[in-house]
């Protein structure tokens, strides 16, 4: 067994844990985060995407050793106060999802995309994206979401809207 801790949608967590455990099956099954979901186990579906000091990875490929120290953002921290994220609020209002199997990968990967370009045009969404694989939607959906994103974002005083990462990226 090795001992973690970390800091978890900005709780501080410390566990022993198999030194094999995927970060995936940390977050579900010892934390009980079943926000991030599997789906492939081999990195490519993108499901599992999760932000470790304020940039995306896919979980399912981490071992939650690797996380010992950092800071980690799930689907289920990004709301605060109550009020849901600009993005999470966007893929609403836009119909960004259906199965919603993907969607909080998705999301993640659009709330770093926005952090690193605040005013993507499609192509860029569309490439932020591509780690991403929705089976629903087409993702036209999903970029006008990312579109409404950073519009709200843009007109938000910190520009972050309210939920920042644990890393505050």
């Amino acid at each position: 067994m090795a001992r973690i801790s970390l800091q978890v949608n900005g709780i501080e967590q410390a566990h022993e844990v198999e030194p094999r455990l995927l970060l995936v099956h940390y977050l579900r099954d010892v934390l009980g985060l079943t926000g991030t979901h599997v789906g492939c186990d081999t990195s490519q579906c993108g499901s599992c995407t999760v932000m470790l000091d304020g940039r995306t990875v896919k979980s399912c490929t981490m071992l939650a050793v690797q996380v010992d120290g950092s800071e980690l953002l799930t689907i289920e921290g990004l709301a605060s106060g109550g009020r849901l994220h600009p993005v999470q609020e966007s893929f609403w209002e836009e119909h960004g999802l259906q199965c919603g199997f993907c969607t909080p990968g998705v999301i993640l990967s659009a709330v770093g995309l926005l952090r690193d370009v605040p005013d993507p045009d499609e192509h860029a969404i569309r490439a932020g994206i591509e780690g991403n694989l929705c089976r629903c939607t087409g993702y036209h959906n999903i970029v006008k979401a990312v579109q409404s994103a950073a519009k709200k974002l843009a007109r938000s005083p910190s520009g972050a809207g309210p939920a920042q990462s644990p890393a505050g990226g």
